[in-house]
């Protein structure tokens, strides 16, 4: 798919480039994954990395499936609130969707190691599937640039249509990247972890956009045009992580992981224009469809580095802090000519860091957590806002056999959304977006 397109309708030609997501904001889109897993490490904000004892934690740093001292099995389910306000040449438009997911499956299973080999102590190994993102969305604008582009009539060359009357954008987006962990990890000598994982993804995503423009030529003729883009981008991709954690003493946990980047196989159907114009001086409807279009490309994300700090309370609590390292302009298309992209991640792209801050206070068997998460926008010209910004809360309760864990998470950042990426005269619509979850997890003992 190439972005640029020439609509031609009865022999008069109407130049427009996508709406839908450029392969730049696929690249971008598809390296980011969501603090998503059970409902305790999402009350902590996912700060596990110098932890472990979670099934989550194995996707941060796998050393962490070590610190099991024996078998569970956990399983999550979440909603997610979405509230997003589009602001359009002083316009706002609020809209506010719900979705629910299983957003976690997973297990730890402990072999003891009785004869303690030279140190090494029992072996872990884990599964969990989870979602690492989650692309349901759908919002709406309207506004008036006052700025007209479908202006020819089909009929007459000398007919304009230089008046806008306003402009209505539609984006809808569905799917989702799944993300299957495989963890080995085992202890050496009471005091070093050590663990690696090999993940593995499937991906679905679909976007669907409607731009409506209504513009007249000053002479009451008013000309009604409807433009509709879709793409469907699907595949897979495999990715591995290698950690450790270290135990200097009794209360102070360090960790330390590295996840390679992800090497995705994709590829995308896609309808660059679905046209209907309107001209109501002759009351006549004209429409042109492009037909469906199909390419397969490589995706290679970039890597991530992970420094986690963790303090051990004796029995009463802990606080955990996660540090990790991504250089976002390392981004990689390939499988076509692609040098225009690539150059563009290197050019408006650049590394970014991630804060994840976590804590847990146990009162016999009750657990309370709270966690603050930030995580900067990779774009070099962002503004402050564009940064993820969140805090978490949740509380567990053990009983014999388990655990029942609950938490929220709020989280809000901004971003704009260009209609119009080929007229510098239209500025791009800012998009305030507002996300809570609720997340609910049964954790069994196997």
């Amino acid at each position: 798919m190439k972005k640029l397109f020439l609509i031609a309708m009865l022999g008069i030609a109407y130049i427009s480039t996508a709406q839908t997501l450029s392969y730049n904001d696929i690249g971008v889109l598809f390296s980011h994954e969501n603090t998503n897993g059970t409902a305790r490490f999402n009350a902590m904000s996912g700060a596990f990395g110098a932890l472990g004892g979670d099934i989550s934690a194995m996707n941060i740093n796998p050393a962490g499936a070590a610190v099991f001292l024996k078998s569970e099995f956990a399983v999550s389910l979440n909603n997610r609130n979405t509230q997003l306000n589009a602001n359009y040449y002083g316009n706002n438009e609020l809209t506010e969707n719900d979705y629910t997911n299983l957003s976690q499956a997973g297990g730890i299973f402990v072999f003891r190691n009785y004869h303690r080999n030279q140190g090494w102590g029992n072996v872990a190994i884990g599964f969990n599937y989870s979602i690492s993102n989650d692309f349901e969305n759908q919002w709406f604008a309207d506004g008036n640039s006052n700025f007209s582009t479908f202006i020819q009539d089909p009929n007459d060359a000398n007919l304009q249509y230089l008046n806008s009357d306003g402009q209505h954008f539609e984006n809808y987006t569905s799917g989702k990247t799944n993300k299957y962990a495989f963890t080995i990890a085992s202890k050496f000598n009471d005091n070093l972890y050590l663990g690696a994982a090999i993940n593995t993804y499937d991906i679905n995503y679909y976007q669907n956009i409607l731009l409506e423009e209504n513009n007249n030529d000053g002479n009451g003729n008013n000309l009604n045009a409807s433009l509709i883009q879709q793409l469907s981008t699907y595949g897979d991709a495999f990715s591995f992580n290698i950690g450790l954690i270290s135990k200097p003493n009794e209360n102070v946990r360090l960790g330390l992981a590295y996840q390679s980047p992800v090497w995705y196989n994709l590829s995308e159907d896609y309808v660059d224009s679905d046209l209907q114009l309107y001209v109501s001086n002759t009351d006549e409807t004209f429409t042109d469809y492009s037909g469906v279009n199909a390419f397969d490309y490589k995706l290679r994300t970039p890597s991530k580095l992970t420094g986690s700090f963790a303090y051990i309370f004796d029995k009463q609590g802990l606080i955990s802090v996660d540090y990790s390292y991504k250089n976002y302009s390392n981004i990689t298309l390939t499988n076509a000519n692609f040098s225009t992209e690539n150059q563009a991640f290197k050019t408006d792209l650049e590394s970014v860091g991630e804060l994840r801050i976590g804590t847990e206070w146990r009162f016999e068997n009750i657990s309370l957590r709270g966690g603050y998460h930030m995580e900067k926008s990779p774009y070099k010209n962002a503004l402050s806002s564009d940064n993820i910004d969140g805090f978490s809360l949740g509380a567990g309760f053990k009983f014999k056999g388990g655990n029942f864990d609950v938490s929220y998470q709020k989280s809000s950042y901004t971003k704009p959304y260009n209609f119009y990426p080929q007229y510098n005269e239209v500025e791009a619509a800012n998009l305030n977006i507002d996300n809570s979850k609720l997340t609910a997890t049964l954790v069994l003992n196997i």
